[in-house]
């Protein structure tokens, strides 16, 4: 991916996404513009961007210590509501309001929610199931998809039960839980269709992008056109295990990797750095096959049960996905850099749930950083004026970016037609689907196909997103 190369893959993709753009409703620059309000310990709850309460939430999160039990943002009033158990001291309620959170007393902690979390990993590895905290019911949301019956519901069932009353929640999903290899930027490997996630600069300084792990170890060499000569070489994967990423060097040294998220339409989106996701923050995903859709986070540190093992440390949301769009953006309307398209369950069409890498992870296992100099903001250092990750190249090689051009077209919950065909899942065996995008195909399974064209499910359970 050559210098002279980047404008022909611009137009080419820009005339690709007119149509899945064109249903998008517009990101206002301005709609979650921060409104600090007071700063005594009696005002009321701050009104703050999405950004900034992830911000606060870690924070009060170091602050409060064992007295923290999550947080969330409410996006109709703009707050971050802090979770606390107070026991004796109720001064952990007044230094959470004093820093301008709601504060909500619960019952369970968050020690006793990753206890419950660590207990179903021992009962209830099950291909086909998922769990994450969900900070809005102060339990554990447990997640069966359309495979796990009989025998395996029973026991799902009855480790769920074992926790006891009002530690978790267990619910049934029409789809199955699949890896979906597409997404941004279309990237090809191995007879595999995945989707390049961000520009990043490797530990020695050479561009990079990150992808899905599962992308990763499909296969070694990465076109950025089917049966084109390889442009990139992975460096690092890790898939199953602890996350679903990939770190995938530049064969070209010279190659310009801007910090930018292409959404069709020859729009792109400014990435600006890394952030941490927030339970209840909206949040957009481009992937090749779907383009741009948008949804909320519903869970953090979430496990996944694919067929092709467990994977933790996962963000839960409800935007939808199909095959091809593995490795994808996350990312907000403000130009941070969320997560990495993995997998989950449904299409784009009936929905359904979708995990993600949090690219904050990513970087730090990776040892890489976004755009030129770095400025990956983690955990409660994202903006706070010190410019860090502004101007910053680091966006998905292949134009796949987020950005300084908001409000030129991302629609939160506008239906895409998906382009292109819905690739093949990277697994063994499985083959590169062809047609208009809406196959919801078996995703990385062994022997799996994420084919495109028609209505079909996949029946391979638990599969990453590609």
């Amino acid at each position: 991916m050559s210098h002279k190369r980047i404008p022909k893959r611009k137009a080419a993709i820009a005339a690709g996404g007119v149509a899945a753009l064109g249903a998008a409703a517009i990101l206002l620059p301005n709609a979650n513009a921060s409104q600090d309000g007071a700063s005594d310990a009696s005002a009321a709850p701050r009104t703050l961007k999405s950004t900034d309460a992830s911000d606060l939430a870690a924070q009060l999160s170091n602050l409060l210590g064992d007295a923290f039990a999550g947080s969330y943002y409410d996006a109709g009033k703009q707050q971050l509501v802090v979770n606390v158990v107070p026991g004796d001291d109720n001064n952990v309620i007044i230094q959470a309001k004093k820093a301008g959170a709601a504060v909500r007393e619960v019952d369970n902690s968050l020690a006793e929610l990753k206890a419950g979390a660590q207990t179903l990993k021992r009962k209830a590895t099950i291909p086909g199931t998922a769990w994450a905290v969900d900070p809005r019911t102060d339990k554990i949301l447990v997640t069966a998809d359309s495979t796990v019956t009989g025998a395996k519901w029973n026991r799902l069932e009855s480790a769920v039960r074992g926790l006891g009353s009002g530690m978790a929640t267990l619910k049934k999903s029409a789809g199955t839980f699949k890896t979906f290899v597409s997404g941004g930027d279309a990237i090809f490997g191995g007879g595999a269709r995945c989707s390049l996630g961000f520009n990043v600069n490797a530990s020695d300084g050479s561009p990079a992008f990150l992808t899905a792990g599962h992308c990763g170890v499909a296969a070694q060499q990465w076109s950025d056109s089917q049966n084109g000569q390889p442009i990139a070489t992975v460096d690092q994967a890790v898939f199953p295990g602890n996350g679903d990423f990939a770190l995938v060097k530049y064969d070209d040294p010279n190659t310009q990797a801007p910090s930018e998220v292409n959404v069709g339409g020859g729009q792109t989106v400014q990435i600006a750095q890394a952030a941490d996701a927030t339970v209840g923050q909206q949040v957009f995903r481009m992937g090749s096959t779907t383009g741009l859709h948008d949804g909320q986070v519903l869970g953090l540190d979430a496990t996944v049960n694919y067929p092709e093992g467990t994977v933790t440390g996962l963000i839960q949301t409800d935007v939808c996905a199909e095959p091809g769009d593995s490795g994808g953006s996350l990312f907000t309307q403000d130009g941070l850099a969320v997560g990495l398209t993995s997998g989950g369950s449904g299409d784009c069409t009936s929905g359904g749930e979708t995990f993600f890498q949090p690219v904050t992870t990513a970087l730090q296992a990776t040892g890489a950083t976004l755009g030129a100099g770095g400025g990956q903001a983690g955990g409660g250092q994202a903006g706070g004026g010190q410019e860090q990750g502004a101007g910053q190249e680091q966006g998905a090689g292949q134009e796949q970016g987020a950005g300084q051009d908001q409000g030129a077209g991302l629609e939160p919950g506008g239906e895409q037609a998906g382009g292109g065909d819905a690739g093949a899942g990277a697994g063994a065996g499985d083959q590169a689907g062809a047609g208009d995008g809406s196959d919801t195909g078996d995703g990385m399974g062994a022997g799996g196909h994420a084919g495109a064209g028609g209505a079909e499910e996949g029946n391979s359970g638990l599969t990453e997103t590609h």
